[in-house]
C-alpha cells in the first residue's frame, strides 16, 4: 500500500516458508479462534478462514497455498462474505476441504462474471488445478481491467470500440463500488460484538481461587481432591465436560499462567513453583512462605508476592534469587501489596496496596513499572483488580465486579463503572475476590458458597465421628484448654471483615466471643494454667503484635511484644513450666522468655519454619520446615544442645505432642492424622510414622501457618476444623462476550 510516508507492507498472515509446515500434533483446541482471527502465537502458521486444504492437511506448501487465501480474501471483499465458514472449528475446516463456496454473482448479482471466474480457480481444492503463479492472476485482472469478457471457454474478445471501453470503465467502477460495499458490510459484521451468554460450568466442587489461560480457552482452578484428600490444582476446558488434576500440586494456592499458556505458577510448602499443563514434574522457582499472586510476562520475569507482609518481588521463570521491588507505604497504612497483573506491554502491572488494620479507605489498585520505582493510584478497593482488553478494568466495588474503560496507553479510568456480577466469592482475609477474566470474550466468577466452611468435629483414632462442637463457621488455630474442656479457635465474622477468637465450653453448650477490636485478631494459646489467652493481633496500625486477654473475658487486653514493624508475629505454644513462648516472628523461629517478655531467635534459616510446639517436658520443639524443598516434621533441642531428627518421611504439617511426651502427631502432605512413637528424655528417639485416619480439613484462606486441629492429653481423640460440603454451594459461573454488558 502506499501512503504518504511511503510503501508499507500488509501482513495477511497468509505467507510462510516453505520448510515452516504445520506441526503433526496440533489439535482442533490448538487451532485460532474464528472470533480471533489473527495467527495465534504457536499454533499453526497462519488463519484459519484463509487456510488452503493443503495446510490444514499438513502437506507440502508452496505459492499456490498464498494464491489461495488471495482468492479467499477477494471473495470477502466483494461479498461480504466469507468463502468457507463454519459454527466450530472443526466444521470450518471440513468447509475448506470438502464443499465448494457459493459463486459471488448468486451473493453480489453486479459481479462481473470474470472477476468470479478468476476467484473461483483461485479457491480450487488441488494446487494443480489453480493458478500456478501469481503473474496468471494478474494477468487476468488486467485483461479485465482493459476490457476483456469471458466468451466462455472460446477465447477473449479484444476491446475495439469506444463503447466497450465505456463499459469497462463502468465495468471497473461496478466492481470497486462493490468492493467498498462488501469491505464496509464486512468490517460492520466484524466489529458487532455477539450478546453477552450466561451459563453455569459442569464443574462439580466450589473453586476457592481460579485463574484463567491467557487465550480464555483453559481454567486452573484451586479445588479440593478426594483422591489425594487435599486441595489440589485443577484444570478444566471452558464450556467443556471434564477436569484433570495435575499431580503434585497438594497445598496449591493462587494460580497463574505462562503467558504461551503451557505453564501455570501457584505456591505450595512455602515455595513458588511451576508446572506443565500437559503433565511433568512440579519444579520449585524459589521461597514464598506465604504467596499472596503472582504474574508472568513474555520475557519469562514473574513478579510475585512472597509473604502475606511486605511488598512485591520477582524472579525468573526459571528459578534463582528474588529481588525486591516494592515496599508497602507506612504513611497509607499499607502492609501488603499483593495480587499483580501484568498489562498487555509486560512491564507495567497492576497490584493492591492493602491494610488489615481496619482502614478499608486506603486499599487501592496502583500501577507498577518493572523500570521504575514510580506508581500511580488507579481506584480504591478492597480486592484484586483486572485488565482485559480491548481496555477495561475488573475490580471489586462494594462486593460488586465491575468493569470501567480504562486507557492502558495513558493509564487513565473514564466512564461509569458497569456492573457484571454482584455474586462474586470474596475472602477479606486476603482480599481477595474469585473471578479471572480473558480479554473481551471470557469472564468467569466463583459465585459458590461453602468453600471455606467447616465445623469443628471430635474423632478417635480409627476416624470414627465421635460429636461436634459450636456451629459450622469458618474456623482456624484449634487449641484445647489444658484441662481439655474448653476450646479456642479463631474465626471470621459472618459479615467476613474481622477475625475473632472464640472460646467454646462443649459441656455447658455455650460460647463467647472473646476479642471485638476491629481487626485480625488471630492464633490463639492457652496459659499453662488455663486462665489466660495469649493471641496475635494486628490492630495498632497494621502490625501484627502479641497481647494477653484473660480467658473467662474479664479485665483489659494487655499488649505483650512489639516485635517488629511489618512482619506476621504469632504465638505457637506456651512451656509447660510457663516460661518461654514460642513465637513466628516473619519467617523465624523465636522464643519470648516470660515474665521478662525478652525476645531472642532460635532459628533464623533461609527456609520457612511453621508451627512450633514444645515437648511437655520443655526440652525438645517439634516443626515443619521446607528445608527440603516440601514441608517435613523435625525435633531439635529447645535450647543448649545439638542435633536434628527428621519425624517425617513423606511430608508433613501440624505437628502435636500427646500430652505424656511419648508420642507425635502430624498431618500428612495427602492430610492423613500420622502418629510416631518417640522417647524424649535427655536424648530423643522416634519412631516409624503410622497412618491413624483420613482427614477431611478445610483448607486455609489467610494463612499457611495454622493448626487445624488439637488432640486430646491421652492422645485418643482429635478435634478437627472439618470440611463441610454444602448442597446448595453455587457452580463456577460463565459469561461470553462479557464486553457486551458495556454498551447497554
Amino acid at each position: 500500500m502506499l501512503t504518504k510516508s511511503g510503501t508499507k507492507l500488509l501482513d495477511f498472515g497468509l505467507a510462510k516458508l516453505k520448510q515452516e509446515v504445520a506441526p503433526a500434533n496440533v489439535t482442533l483446541s490448538q487451532l485460532p479462534t474464528m472470533n480471533d482471527p489473527l495467527t495465534a502465537q504457536g499454533t499453526i502458521i497462519g488463519t484459519v478462514q484463509y487456510m488452503a486444504p493443503e495446510q490444514l492437511e499438513n502437506k507440502e506448501v508452496d505459492a499456490r497455498t498464498d494464491i489461495f487465501a488471495f482468492g479467499a480474501v477477494v471473495y470477502e471483499m466483494a461479498t461480504g462474505k466469507r468463502a468457507f465458514e463454519g459454527k466450530s472449528q472443526a466444521s470450518l475446516i471440513a468447509a475448506i476441504l470438502e464443499r465448494e463456496p457459493p459463486s459471488m454473482s448468486s451473493l453480489q448479482p453486479m459481479t462481473p462474471p470474470a472477476l468470479d471466474r478468476v476467484v473461483k480457480k483461485c479457491l480450487a481444492k488441488e494446487p494443480e488445478k489453480r493458478w500456478q503463479a501469481a503473474s496468471d492472476v494478474c494477468d487476468e485482472l488486467k485483461w479485465i481491467a482493459e476490457g476483456g469478457s469471458q466468451a466462455g471457454e472460446a477465447g477473449r474478445v479484444p476491446a475495439g470500440s469506444r463503447r466497450w471501453e465505456r463499459a469497462s470503465w463502468l465495468l471497473a467502477a461496478t466492481f470497486f463500488l462493490l468492493m467498498i460495499a462488501g469491505g464496509t458490510a464486512w468490517w460492520e459484521a466484524s466489529n458487532r460484538r455477539p450478546p453477552p451468554m450466561y451459563f453455569h460450568t459442569s464443574v462439580p466442587f466450589p473453586a476457592n481461587d481460579l485463574a484463567l489461560s491467557p487465550d480464555g480457552r483453559m481454567l486452573a482452578m484451586i479445588a479440593y481432591s478426594a483422591q489425594v484428600n487435599n486441595y489440589v490444582l485443577w484444570t478444566y476446558e471452558v464450556g467443556g465436560r471434564q477436569t484433570s488434576s495435575l499431580g503434585g500440586t497438594q497445598g496449591a494456592s493462587y494460580p497463574f499462567w505462562s503467558l504461551d499458556g503451557k505453564l501455570i505458577g501457584f505456591f505450595a510448602d512455602g515455595k513458588l513453583k511451576k508446572v506443565d499443563v500437559s503433565g511433568g514434574q512440579v519444579q520449585v522457582l524459589c521461597d514464598a512462605p506465604n504467596g499472596r499472586g503472582g504474574t508472568w510476562n513474555r520475557d519469562g520475569v514473574i513478579v510475585f508476592t512472597p509473604d502475606a507482609f511486605g511488598g512485591l518481588s520477582r524472579v525468573s521463570s526459571w528459578g534463582g534469587s528474588p529481588v525486591e521491588m516494592t515496599k508497602p507505604d507506612p504513611t497509607r497504612a499499607e502492609t501488603s501489596h499483593r495480587w499483580p497483573m501484568f498489562l498487555p506491554d509486560g512491564k507495567h502491572f497492576l497490584y493492591l496496596a492493602a491494610n488489615f488494620s481496619g482502614q478499608l479507605e486506603n486499599n487501592a489498585i496502583f500501577l507498577g513499572s518493572l523500570d521504575s520505582q514510580d506508581r500511580r493510584l488507579l481506584v480504591s478497593t478492597s480486592a484484586n483488580a483486572a485488565y482485559a482488553e480491548p481496555g477495561y478494568l475488573l475490580y471489586l466495588r462494594d462486593k460488586t465486579l465491575v468493569a470501567q474503560p480504562f486507557d492502558r496507553r495513558h493509564y487513565i479510568l473514564s466512564g461509569e463503572p458497569h456492573t457484571l456480577s454482584d455474586e462474586v466469592l470474596y475472602f477479606p482475609a486476603v482480599d481477595r475476590a474469585v473471578f479471572s477474566v480473558s480479554s473481551e470474550e471470557v469472564l468467569v466468577t466463583q459465585t459458590g458458597k461453602g468453600a471455606s466452611i467447616s465445623q469443628l468435629t471430635w474423632f478417635d483414632r480409627s476416624g470414627k465421628q465421635l460429636g461436634t462442637v459450636g456451629m459450622p463457621g469458618s474456623y482456624d488455630n484449634v487449641r484445647l484448654s489444658p484441662d481439655g474442656r474448653r476450646v479456642a479457635a479463631d474465626q471470621t465474622d459472618p459479615d467476613g471483615r474481622n477475625i475473632d477468637i472464640w472460646i467454646h465450653e462443649p459441656t455447658r453448650d455455650a460460647t463467647t466471643r472473646l476479642t471485638f477490636d476491629p481487626a485480625l485478631n488471630q492464633a490463639p494459646i492457652w496459659s499453662p494454667d488455663g486462665k489466660q489467652i495469649l493471641f496475635g493481633s494486628n490492630r495498632h496500625k497494621g502490625d501484627f503484635r502479641l497481647y494477653l486477654k484473660n480467658a473467662d473475658g474479664s479485665g483489659p487486653e494487655e499488649e505483650v511484644a512489639d516485635l517488629g514493624a511489618g512482619l506476621q508475629v504469632y504465638a505457637w505454644d506456651w512451656s509447660r513450666d510457663g516460661k518461654n513462648v514460642l513465637v513466628r516472628k516473619g519467617n523465624e523461629l523465636w522464643h519470648l522468655s516470660w515474665p521478662e517478655r525478652v525476645a531472642k531467635p532460635l532459628l533464623q534459616a533461609k527456609w520457612t519454619v511453621q508451627n512450633a510446639q514444645f515437648s511437655p517436658d520443655g526440652r525438645w520443639m517439634a516443626y515443619a520446615s521446607n528445608e527440603t524443598g516440601s514441608m517435613e516434621i523435625y525435633v531439635s533441642p529447645f535450647r543448649g544442645g545439638t542435633g536434628k531428627w527428621q519425624v517425617s518421611s513423606a511430608g508433613g504439617q501440624e505437628p502435636r505432642w500427646r500430652q505424656d511426651g511419648k508420642e507425635l502427631f502430624y498431618l500428612s502432605a495427602e492430610g492423613k492424622m500420622m502418629a510416631v512413637a518417640v522417647k524424649s528424655g535427655t536424648s530423643f528417639e522416634a519412631g516409624s510414622p503410622a497412618a491413624l485416619f483420613q482427614t477431611h480439613r478445610r483448607q486455609p484462606v489467610s494463612s499457611l501457618d495454622r493448626f487445624s486441629y488439637d488432640v486430646s492429653g491421652d492422645g485418643q481423640r482429635f478435634l478437627i476444623a472439618t470440611k463441610v460440603d454444602e448442597a446448595n454451594a453455587a457452580p463456577l459461573s460463565v459469561i461470553l462476550n462479557w464486553a457486551s454488558e458495556m454498551e447497554k
